[in-house]
């Protein structure tokens, strides 16, 4: 059956058939996927084989497979999914390698984190995950991605270190968090210019959320709102990692620049492209 899934979804020229065919028979068989490599003497009776077609058909047609599965991995962390939210990417955690780097020194500091346009939560709880003492705060615009992102903490074992809250960007902090700041804001904002969204692939066109994908007409208009609000929430040694698309670079470092922030670092991604973007304060 691997090999039959694996041979349709590789006629139908979807790019990671192997991936995509394992990871569609692990979901209808409910087998570990060491089963699949030394075999388990599992027999696929009529139901199993009849799900297994359903999930392969809407691969066929499109769908992701982390949609079809409900969730995907980040940064090794099981992350739901819901109709709030994008899917987590590995191109993503070059912003986590970023943010660790740079506090590499601090990783057992009692550290407050803040991700803008939170959506699955997977940037805040990848980063909480690996520092046991931070504290961290999602916000989103979308109130399907805030409860994604508490189901996500809770499911990983971390909802006692973070919290999540509908609301727009910044404006949604109180004064007091306002005033005590934050030693990490992270952040991946909707980036792709409107006119560009209709050529996305389909897998990405019609099943994430347009909320996440349209950033204005050059892309930008989530910066233009988030980089000004930094130099007022960043606490002092602290800084932002926002991801960007690819030719982003100049435009937002030129943004970052103009609101104040003179040391700027840059992390690409497993394709090449500079895909996190910091700004660092003294």
């Amino acid at each position: 059956m691997l090999r039959q899934v694996r041979g349709q979804l590789a006629e139908a020229g979807i790019g990671e058939a192997e991936a995509d065919a394992r990871a569609l028979l692990l979901e209808a068989t409910g087998l570990a996927p060491l089963d699949l490599i030394t075999g388990a003497g599992e027999v696929l009776d009529a139901p199993t084989l009849a799900h297994l077609e359903g999930l392969v058909r809407r691969r066929l047609a499109g769908e992701p497979v982390g949609r079809i599965r409900g969730q995907r991995q980040f940064w090794g962390l099981p992350m739901r999914l819901s109709v709030g939210t994008l899917e987590p990417r590995h191109d993503s955690e070059a912003l986590i390698e970023e943010a660790l780097s740079r506090f590499d020194a601090r990783r057992g500091d009692a550290l407050r984190v803040l991700d803008l346009g939170t959506g699955s939560g997977c940037l805040l709880l990848a980063l909480l995950s690996e520092w046991p003492k931070a504290q961290g705060l999602g916000i989103d615009v979308s109130e399907d991605a805030v409860r994604t992102a508490a189901a996500n903490a809770m499911l990983n074992g971390l909802a006692r270190r973070s919290a999540f809250r509908a609301g727009s960007w910044t404006a949604a902090l109180s004064e007091a968090e306002r005033r005590a700041g934050f030693d990490l804001v992270i952040s991946n904002p909707p980036y792709i210019p409107a006119g560009d969204v209709a050529g996305l692939a389909p897998e990405v066109r019609d099943h994430d959320p347009l909320l996440a994908l349209d950033g204005g007409a050059d892309g930008l208009d989530a910066y233009r709102i988030i980089i000004p609000a930094l130099a007022g929430l960043i606490a002092p040694g602290g800084g932002a990692v926002l991801e960007i698309g690819a030719g982003q670079d100049a435009d937002v470092s030129a943004l970052a620049h103009g609101a104040g922030f003179a040391t700027i670092s840059r992390r690409r991604d497993l394709g090449g492209h500079v895909r996190a973007i910091g700004l660092w304060t003294p």
